[in-house]
């Protein structure tokens, strides 16, 4: 009799926990988290910033930290206490830095509390799924629009797989150069360029560009130059020694596969252009 008590109570608790896994609220991945930090990565280096970029779940829990190359090494520290804040307070961290400045001072005694601008809610059809915090840019405010820009990645992608802009966030997108969405198969960026970069190679990326506005000298293949190692499956250098130059201006399209070292060599002019990064 015991035993069949026993079975029966087990069935019944598995019934409960069988639904409660139904009803579970969203909560961010290791795979989202890369995505946002991938587009917050992209913003700074837009910059020409500095950063630390951290991403935690909806609880606070750590699930990516990258720190960029010339990033004071408390900038980790600082970026992980913005995104928890930022999470579990379901709020932009500027809102409390104002908070304490304007005199309610003991807000800082909260514990996993990080009231310094630069931190932002993940938020996903409407739910807090997670926060991004970035630490180390130019300034606060650049904190807070790189994290914005990686928070967006997310934001952005749905359930219904369909994507939308309008023109005046495409054209504000240019204005700036930054990614209008990263998803997990590919990735669009609005790109703006008005000087030569560096040499890039992309070895887990094919990039397909389409040209708006401006012209270049554009070289593929050859070798990079004083190449380092910037992320994950991404090099750069100064130049490239050998490849082969092109011209590209308004309409030319150009696909770089994988693996393929490339370089805006001489820009003439405002340059903007599409790029898409298949995965």
């Amino acid at each position: 009799m015991t035993r069949k008590l026993v079975s029966f109570v087990a069935l019944m608790l598995c019934g409960v926990l069988g639904e409660a896994q139904v009803l579970t609220t969203k909560n961010l991945g290791i795979e989202g988290a890369r995505l946002v930090a991938g587009a917050a990565e992209a913003k700074a280096k837009s910059l020409g910033a500095g950063s630390a970029i951290a991403v935690v779940d909806q609880g606070g829990n750590l699930l990516y930290l990258a720190r960029l190359d010339g990033t004071f090494a408390a900038g980790s520290m600082v970026s992980i206490g913005k995104a928890r804040t930022a999470a579990l307070f379901k709020k932009p961290t500027k809102f409390f830095e104002d908070v304490v400045n304007n005199g309610r001072t003991t807000m800082v005694a909260l514990p996993d509390f990080t009231p310094l601008q630069g931190g932002v809610p993940i938020v996903v059809d409407g739910e807090v799924v997670g926060g991004i915090g970035v630490s180390g840019a130019m300034s606060a405010p650049q904190d807070e629009e790189i994290a914005m820009a990686g928070a967006a990645a997310l934001s952005a992608v749905s359930s219904t797989d369909i994507f939308y802009l309008d023109g005046e966030k495409v054209a504000a997108a240019f204005q700036k150069g930054m990614p209008l969405i990263e998803v997990s198969d590919y990735k669009v960026h609005a790109s703006h360029r008005e000087k030569a970069g560096e040499a890039e190679v992309h070895e887990g990326e094919t990039d397909i560009i389409y040209m708006l506005e401006g012209s270049v000298t554009f070289v593929t293949g050859g070798k990079v130059v004083d190449g380092r190692s910037t992320g994950r499956g991404e090099i750069r250098g100064a130049s490239i020694d050998g490849g082969t130059a092109r011209k590209l201006g308004k309409g030319d399209v150009i696909i770089v596969p994988k693996g393929t070292p490339h370089w805006f060599k001489e820009v003439e002019g405002t340059v903007n252009y599409y790029v898409v990064k298949v995965l």
